[in-house]
Order: structure tokens, then C-alpha cells, then sequence
């Protein structure tokens, strides 16, 4: 887990509700060429944080982990796509390239879980969220930015969390 610092937050939702709710807030923040990284094992949380970040951000498309499909594609009216990467099944930051990552980016944000996996591919800005098992309803969650337009955007949504 990452260490905590002046700019991080953390976060224990005790409920998969809550969990959904915290990504709508988030979700809310997000524009094109935006790029999440979700770390945790199985069972974490990862896909019932980004159903709540894909309400939030304006899809109603339903919300799956694409474990086996690699890429979901999450439409809004406007004609922008939230893209949901799993890069478990990927071997490397090669493999991810032929995705066309950039074509993504330029569509609208990116999520990506196990981004660890293909991260030479990434940019290296982005927002970090670790998510720990707790219990059968609670989950741990760190937010760390990387870069000033990720600091920025945590400190909105330590706001609309928080209050301040």
C-alpha cells in the first residue's frame, strides 16, 4: 500500500452502497484524458466502486468487471466513453499498447485495474486508489495523486466527501 502523504486520503466504506456512493462522487470530477489506476485483489471492491463512478460521471450503461474482455466501454449522451481496463489477463505494457490507449484517453477517462501490470504504457500522471478488503461489507481505500491536475481533483473530492 502506498504511504500516505499531505495530499493523499483515506477512506472505510462500510457498505457496498457507500463504496457505490464514493464513486459517484468521483465520478462526478472526472474528464476526457483522465486515468485511474485501481489497485486490490479479487473482491476488493474495484467493480462496485466504477458502477458508482460511471453513474457519477453521466452513463447508464451497466456496469461489469471486463476480466475476460479486457475493455468496457461506458457511453454518455454527449457522445464521450468512460473506458474500464482489466490488465490481469494482459502480459505486458506491449500487449497494452495495441489497445490504443491514447484513442481512449482522448474519448474520455480511464480507468484501469492492475494497472501495475502495463503501467510502462501509462502516463505517469494519474490517480492512484488502493482498495483493501476489510470485511464482508467494509473496504479500506487510499487515494494518492500523481501530478497536479490529480492533486487538484482530490482536493475537490476530499471536499464533496468530507466537507472540507
Amino acid at each position: 500500500m502506498p504511504i500516505l502523504t499531505a495530499d493523499s486520503m483515506e477512506f472505510f466504506s462500510r457498505s457496498p452502497e457507500q463504496t457505490r456512493r464514493l464513486g459517484m462522487r468521483l465520478g462526478a470530477l472526472l474528464l476526457p484524458g483522465d486515468l485511474v489506476f485501481l489497485s486490490g485483489n479479487l473482491g476488493a471492491g474495484k467493480t462496485t466502486f466504477v458502477q458508482g463512478v460511471a453513474q457519477g460521471w453521466g452513463s447508464l450503461d451497466s456496469v461489469s468487471s471486463p476480466t475476460f474482455v479486457i475493455v468496457n466501454l461506458y457511453r454518455r449522451t454527449d457522445g464521450q466513453t468512460l473506458a474500464h481496463l482489466d490488465a490481469y489477463r494482459l502480459v505486458s505494457a506491449i500487449e497494452a499498447e495495441d489497445l490504443d490507449l491514447d484513442a481512449l484517453l482522448a474519448r474520455g477517462p480511464l480507468l484501469v485495474e492492475w494497472a501495475e501490470r502495463i503501467q510502462a504504457a501509462l502516463p505517469g500522471d494519474h490517480l492512484l486508489i488502493t482498495m483493501r478488503y476489510q470485511d464482508e461489507e467494509a473496504r479500506a481505500m487510499s487515494f494518492n495523486p500523481f501530478g497536479a491536475r490529480y492533486t487538484h481533483m482530490l482536493k475537490q473530492f476530499r471536499v464533496q466527501v468530507l466537507g472540507g
